[in-house]
């Protein structure tokens, strides 16, 4: 058994002293660095010599500390001195001096290039940098950089002025109907208004704010002008007040709107007026049945006849027909609603009223169980879809005329052939044909009915 000697006794209490000493320094400066007790074997400790070792050392902001820029040999650390972060310091036990040196992942990556550059290097301390920094201070001319700003009690006040040019889209309304409504508006202004209107009408609530400030006797007067811009941008702002919308549709009827749409589709010449008056003239009717009875009952099925005549492009025919079709599919489902055992408390009024509504024997009257056919002419695929659907809906009343209709059955037999092939083709080529075969359903369909 081996015995401590005196003398080794009195080295490990200087030992457990002086590293007790570093550890109340360490915690004292806030270092996070892990403190261990390692054996020292470089030539510099000796054999067997104990030293602590800091693996992390954070640095104290002191403005009088030097900064010792450490290399890959150990350096011995002066008093006042300080090192970066990420290098390896150590305490020598044997003389009580810190040690300091590159850390091992520097270490790794030290070159003569490296050495050279930090040698170079000089140590600064926070004086320096005091005396720097008043210095670019005093150089600075805050009277001429100030200067370039503009006060704040300025910044505020056109601040609040851009807060007064704020406007909501009421106030926007106000302000264009107020223009629309002066006598020095230009027919260019009134343009420009309108266009801006119908943007805005497109919401619901602005639509009906429209309305309660009287903007709909504008927007009709404009259907009455003279130029034709203005009749359709008119036409185009009351149709999109009106889509939707069940308020302004009453307000509309209320303030004559059908009367003078149904005047204006008479005696309108441009096309693109008609076209617009009609996209107003639909949006009125869709599901207002009360509308739709004025509708027949002041001759607008006589109107749409002669502009389903006098229109040689099947453009002006095809919302024709969309829009009859809109009104025999409403009447249709109301009626297929009233199957259902549990109904809504205004269900019964609107099965009154589109029992009022006597479309159907005025279509057959007025000569649109041959006039519809026409249209599958065309040469566009979606107005035969809207002929086909719209025959199908009339088949009800128009059922004798279809058989006795020699040129209605050629065209179905024509049209099932052509998009028969048409269906092959795209089999063949690997694309779909949903569409076309929609439409040869659609054709098998009013052939059964005529059979």
């Amino acid at each position: 058994m081996k015995y401590i000697t005196t003398r080794g006794w009195f080295l490990l209490l200087s030992a457990s002293f002086l590293l007790c000493s570093h550890v109340v320094r360490v915690y004292t400066q806030k270092s996070e660095g892990a403190l261990t007790v390692v054996e020292n074997t470089d030539d510099k400790g000796g054999e067997g010599e104990v030293v602590a070792e800091d693996e992390e050392v954070v640095t104290v902001e002191d403005e009088d500390l030097e900064v010792v820029q450490p290399t890959e040999e150990w350096q011995t650390l002066k008093p006042g001195q300080t090192v970066p972060a990420g290098s390896h310091v150590r305490l020598n036990l044997q003389t009580g001096e810190r040690e300091v040196r590159l850390g091992e992942e520097k270490l790794k990556y030290w070159t003569q290039e490296h050495r050279e550059t930090d040698e170079s290097k000089s140590s600064f301390n926070f004086d320096e940098l005091k005396r720097a920094m008043k210095k670019m201070k005093e150089e600075l001319n805050l009277e001429s950089l100030a200067s370039r700003f503009r006060p704040l009690e300025e910044l505020k006040k056109d601040m609040a002025e851009l807060d007064l040019l704020m406007e909501t889209d009421v106030q926007i309304l106000r302000r264009l109907l107020d223009q629309m409504n002066s006598t020095n508006t230009t027919t260019e202004q009134r343009l420009s208004i309108l266009l801006e209107l119908e943007y805005l009408v497109h919401q619901v609530d602005n639509a009906q704010t429209l309305c309660s400030m009287g903007g709909l006797p504008l927007i009709l007067d404009g259907l009455n002008s003279s130029d034709f811009r203005l009749q359709e941008s008119s036409a185009f702002v009351l149709g999109s007040a009106l889509s939707t919308n069940p308020v302004v549709q009453v307000k509309a009827v209320e303030n004559g709107a059908l009367q003078t749409l149904l005047t204006t589709l008479a005696t309108a010449e441009s096309v693109s007026v008609k076209k617009k008056v009609l996209f107003a003239l639909a949006s009125l009717l869709r599901h207002f049945p009360f509308a739709q009875r004025h509708f027949v009952t002041h001759g607008g099925l006589q109107i749409l006849s002669e502009l389903f005549k006098a229109d040689g492009g099947g453009v002006l025919r095809t919302r024709i027909v969309t829009m009859l079709y809109d009104m025999i599919s409403e009447k249709e489902l109301i009626s297929q609603a009233g199957l259902d055992s549990v109904q809504d408390p205004s269900h019964e009024e609107r099965v009154h009223q589109y029992s009022q509504v006597s479309l159907q024997g005025e279509l057959l009257e007025k000569g649109w169980c041959s006039m519809v056919p026409q249209l599958l002419q065309s040469a566009e695929h979606d107005y035969r879809e809207k002929a086909l659907r719209a025959l199908l809906a009339m088949a009800p009343v128009c059922l004798d005329q279809y058989r006795s209709n020699a040129a209605l059955a050629g065209s179905l037999h024509s049209l099932r052939l052509q998009y028969q092939e048409i269906i092959q083709s795209e089999m063949i080529l690997g694309e779909e044909s949903g569409y076309f075969t929609e439409l040869v359903e659609l054709i098998d369909a009013l052939q059964v009915k005529m059979q």
